[in-house]
């Protein structure tokens, strides 16, 4: 149990209290002024007194998870950084030292913010080191590039770094991991209130393009116009179902060489039909 006493702080403070504290808060017990509160959580530190602290502090920790929320991308929600943030804020009060004069507010939005960066690495996936390292090289092309007007190339920017191939094939290297994505990132802007997110427009790779299956269809009648019926069969068993030509003559009860011979036939008569038609195709 702590020995000081309010009294003995309110007196070593004399002439240094720091600004802001000379506002009234509420209290489990009553209106107070929030200096006491300070000292008597500096005397006793119990939790109803923290979450008074807390509580009059907590536009604090709002105000910093948006600031930093508006230059993140739309998938991070702004509700995990508040709730990282209001263990930056704890901290802070446990740590703020009253004698030394200092507004609260400029301490605590710094362990707030500090908080919020801590959350954010532990949810990126990359090592900080490479992140840091990729970052260098961006800043190095980007910087021969002002001066010089022109793309950067690897040897100017191995020469920049003072680094030899080797380190920058790596570095290289690790900043193209693997792409992650979230499916509620934003897609884009939309007419309407709805936002777009990039679950809604996916694109579903086991399903055919409707487009290109009637410009294959097309395609396939006019190819096959005019021919025989086998003929037909020869055209989309090969092309369309990719049937051999011994798979196709057992098909038609055909011998392969003789396939082959009206496979021959077709396209000859093919190309001499659609010369005169190129620009269309």
């Amino acid at each position: 149990m702590p020995t000081v006493s309010v009294e003995s702080i309110r007196s070593s403070l004399q002439g240094k209290i720091p600004k802001g504290l000379d506002v009234v808060v509420q209290t489990p017990s009553g209106e107070m002024e929030l200096l006491e509160v300070w000292m008597i959580y500096k005397v006793e530190p119990t939790l109803e007194i923290r979450n008074v602290l807390m509580e009059h502090y907590l536009q604090l920790v709002r105000y910093t998870a948006e600031r930093v929320h508006q230059k993140l991308p739309s998938e991070v929600d702004v509700d995990d950084l508040y709730s990282a943030g209001l263990f930056g804020l704890m901290q802070a009060i446990d740590a703020y030292d009253l004698e030394r004069g200092f507004k609260f507010e400029t301490y605590c939005t710094q362990r707030i913010r500090g908080a919020i960066y801590d959350e954010l690495r532990a949810m990126d996936w990359v090592p900080r080191l490479v992140r840091s390292r990729s970052t260098k090289v961006d800043r190095a092309r980007k910087s021969i590039e002002m001066e010089t007007g022109n793309k950067a190339t690897e040897d100017q920017i191995m020469d920049f770094l003072e680094i030899d191939k080797d380190e920058f094939e790596k570095i290289e290297k690790d900043s193209r991991p693997i792409g992650m994505t979230s499916l509620n990132r934003k897609a884009y802007d939309s007419d309407s209130s709805k936002e777009v997110q990039e679950i809604d427009v996916i694109q579903d790779q086991r399903q055919e393009n409707p487009v290109l299956d009637l410009q294959r269809k097309d395609l396939q009648l006019l190819l096959t116009k005019g021919l025989s019926r086998a003929e037909k069969l020869i055209v989309i068993l090969y092309y369309y179902e990719e049937m051999t030509m011994k798979e196709i003559g057992l098909t038609l009860d055909l011998s392969e060489s003789r396939v082959s011979q009206m496979h021959s036939s077709i396209l000859a008569r093919l190309k001499a039909q659609m010369q005169h038609r190129s620009k269309e195709f």
